[in-house]
């Protein structure tokens, strides 16, 4: 850890008093003069055709400025890679909840009610409900057009609804079975989950006269905005303003700009700024939740344990539409076979679309769900070995150097330590009461890269200004930088003032994303600080009359230590003549090449008469880089390890026979709360080699990966029932235990 005043100790958000005082402004939060409200009409059925829609009553209600449909839109598509979903319905709607038509109006009830007077006839088809059987050669083609898709990740021929299959493979899969002693083969089943944030999704778009717009949005990727919404409707990116907001939460979940478009159809029709603002039983049935899957594992070992041949298959169920993937896939599934050392390895994955809602990232996406399916089945395996769980584990992990078992050379995994110290913290070793059982999951993350760019400023009364268009959206980004600034600065980081800058301002940022927002704003931050820093040593060098390299940064100021002799930086930045800007710029979009790894150990107690589950403890221990803010750190492990909790345990979109969300509001779909906490503890091991500022390393996803898995395998240890599929709840244990 680097030594400083600043970075390493506990800092508070830069934005914590805004926020608990009421004052921070969120996109629901923003009015605009002649302000119209926008509701949305949405479909009753899961697949169908629209013979006809009629708004004439709708139109003439007193109130309503504009109503439209999907002919007003016919053929503009959107999505972040894949471009597959329609503005709004376009002939077809193909799960419930579908926008089919919207109102902008004087006021929110009176847009509720002119929906109430839309006519919709719909022709019903046979709908898909099961991605297992959406593969089958009989089932319905949920998108005959599909060849013709922008963001394809391949050219697809002919239309399927796998309509997308990838493969990473090392070695030879079959040869390695054939050298094995054993093959041992699962299928593993996770469930929809929601993010769960506590801001739903608004918006405020007002079109200008020249087609441009400004726009308030809670979205966590502002350029990636622009981009969707200006190739939908045929708008240069750079005519579209993303104004900052602050974000109540995302988890993933906040990057989509599908209603903006929309918002910006009806501003245009309107001649007046409109706002959305989408409620809960909105995103529930029309969000964008963490995939379902179907994950079979064949994994062939030798007599002593080590693993030779493993092959993953996944099927996700992407629901109607593929557009809210940034990447058309899910970046950690692949990832999710471990930090294993595997001589043959096959991974694949097939998207699949069915008439649900559709599915896009959450917290760890395709990690969540690989990861539960992996360690499972390395509990499995070990148990058909007779070996204990952990020294298996143990007898087949990566060091560093080792390539990983899709072949990348991963410099730096220490995961053998976080299993040594997750066993020694957890007591797992210890007697146990009957029916407590203790489980184990490892986990590593990669790190990602992005571009970003910041700005500093020192007025001539001394202050400093940190600029950048990186949104807030929780993990504390600015803080981060604003902590990154005054180390380099000298200065405290309150004395740093954080500056949110619109996209009209600053050329490109890919925003926060896969835990890289320490990486790749902070070292935006670090490059703009350092630039800074050389600027004012070179200024204070002219009027100190000596060479730069003599001179020290004091707080607040520079100094010549031989000569006694100080300056600030206001009389630096006077004598100058105006202030003293600087720009740092980070752009690597390389994944890597260190792992941050973490392993878990779940305690749990299993109440033998009901099947319920009640987590005792968590323990937690990380192979992590620098850690720069401590507060802020643990928060995200907390964060990381509860969410996970309630993925393994609790959390399940459910999907009745029709394609209908019955979980639809916080009453039906359960998040763990305050009484649902276990104890925790938590084990942090720095290295220092991470690809961060000062050796920092990704924390935000590594604790949500492995939960599930370490609770599934403590029922197992509890009571001796697997339980494969997600959430882990009492009635599949009690089954389990009757079937037993």
């Amino acid at each position: 850890m680097k030594e400083g005043r600043v970075l390493g100790t506990p800092a508070p958000r830069v934005e914590g008093e805004e926020k608990v005082s009421g004052l921070a402004k969120y996109a629901a939060d923003k009015i605009l003069p002649g302000m119209l409200w926008v509701k949305a009409l949405r479909s009753p059925i899961s697949h169908g055709r629209i013979k006809r829609v009629d708004t004439a009553k709708a139109e003439a209600c007193a109130g309503v400025k504009a109503v439209v449909t999907g002919r007003d839109v016919k053929g503009s598509k959107i999505g972040k890679k894949i471009i597959d979903m329609p503005i709004l319905a376009d002939g077809v709607v193909r799960f419930i909840g579908e926008k089919v038509a919207a109102v902008a109006a004087d006021s929110e009830e009176i847009a509720e009610q002119a929906l109430d007077l839309i006519e919709v006839e719909y022709e019903e088809l046979e709908p898909v409900s099961d991605a297992l059987e959406a593969l089958k050669p009989s089932a319905p083609i949920l998108h005959p057009e599909l060849p013709s898709y922008g963001g394809l990740l391949y050219e697809i021929k002919e239309p399927s609804n796998v309509f997308v299959h990838l493969a990473w493979k090392k070695g030879d899969i079959e040869a390695g079975f054939r050298q094995s002693d054993r093959v041992i083969e699962n299928t593993f089943r996770t469930s929809m989950a929601h993010q769960g944030y506590i801001e739903p999704h608004a918006f405020l778009v007002k079109v200008n006269d020249d087609g441009g717009a400004e726009i308030w949005a809670s979205t966590k990727s502002p350029y990636a905005l622009r981009g969707q919404v200006g190739a939908a409707l045929k708008v240069p990116p750079t005519k579209l303003v993303v104004h900052p907001c602050y974000i109540g939460g995302d988890f993933g979940g906040k990057g989509d700009a599908n209603d903006i478009a929309l918002c910006y159809v009806l501003s245009k029709k309107s001649g007046r700024p409109v706002k959305m603002l989408v409620d809960y039983n909105e995103e529930f049935m029309a969000g964008n939740p963490r995939h379902a899957a179907v994950i079979t594992i064949r994994t062939g070992v030798k007599k002593t344990g080590e693993i030779v041949s493993h092959h993953i298959r996944f099927v996700f169920d992407s629901g109607a539409y593929g557009s809210y993937r940034p990447q058309g896939f899910l970046v950690g599934a692949h990832e999710s076979v471990g930090p294993y050392k595997i001589a043959h390895a096959l991974i694949e994955e097939d998207y699949v679309y069915t008439n649900k809602v559709p599915c896009g990232y959450m917290r760890a996406p395709g990690h969540a769900q690989g990861v539960f399916a992996t360690e499972s089945q390395m509990d499995l395996v070990a148990r058909e070995l007779g070996m204990d769980p952990a020294e298996f584990r143990r007898r087949n992990f990566m060091h560093d150097g080792d390539d990983s078992p899709l072949g990348h050379m991963i410099s730096h995994v220490k995961v053998e330590e976080t299993l040594r110290k997750a066993l020694e913290v957890s007591g797992y070793h210890r007697p146990k009461p009957k029916n407590v059982g203790r489980g184990i999951a490892v986990a590593q993350w990669v790190s990602k890269g992005g571009e970003s760019y910041a700005f500093v400023k020192v007025d001539g009364d001394g202050s400093v200004t940190l600029s950048s268009a990186v949104m807030e959206v929780g993990p504390g980004a600015h803080t981060i930088m604003q902590q990154i600034v005054a180390e380099e600065l000298k200065i405290p980081f309150k004395h740093v003032r954080v500056e949110p800058l619109d996209t009209s301002k600053v050329i490109m940022d890919t925003g926060v994303r896969g835990s890289s927002s320490t990486r790749v704003h902070g070292s935006a931050a670090y490059e703009a600080a350092k630039n800074a820093k050389e600027q004012i040593l070179k200024a204070a060098s002219e009027l100190i009359e000596a060479p730069p390299e003599q001179l020290i940064l004091h707080p607040g100021g520079v100094s010549h230590a031989r000569a006694e002799k100080k300056i600030s930086f206001g009389d630096i930045v006077r004598a100058k003549g105006g202030p003293i800007i600087a720009e740092g710029h980070y752009n690597n979009m390389m994944e890597g090449p260190e792992s941050s790894t973490v392993t878990q150990v779940a305690e749990v107690a299993v109440d033998s008469e009901t099947g319920e589950v009640s987590v005792r403890q968590l323990t937690t221990a990380h192979n992590t880089g620098a850690v720069l803010n401590p507060l802020g750190h643990q928060g995200q492990i907390d964060g990381g390890v509860i969410m996970g909790m309630g993925y393994g345990k609790m959390e399940e979109l459910r999907v009745d026979e029709t394609g209908r969300v019955v979980t639809a509001n916080f009453g039906d779909y359960k998040i763990p709360s305050i009484g649902d906490i276990p104890v925790l503890k938590t084990a942090v091991m720095e290295s220092n080699t991470g690809s961060g500022p000062y050796g920092s390393m990704s924390i935000g996803e590594t604790a949500i990966m492995p939960t599930a898995a370490a609770i599934a395998n403590a029922v197992y240890d509890a009571v001796g029932v697997r339980i494969k599929s997600l959430p882990v709840t009492a009635e599949k244990v009690l089954e389990a235990l009757k079937s037993r």
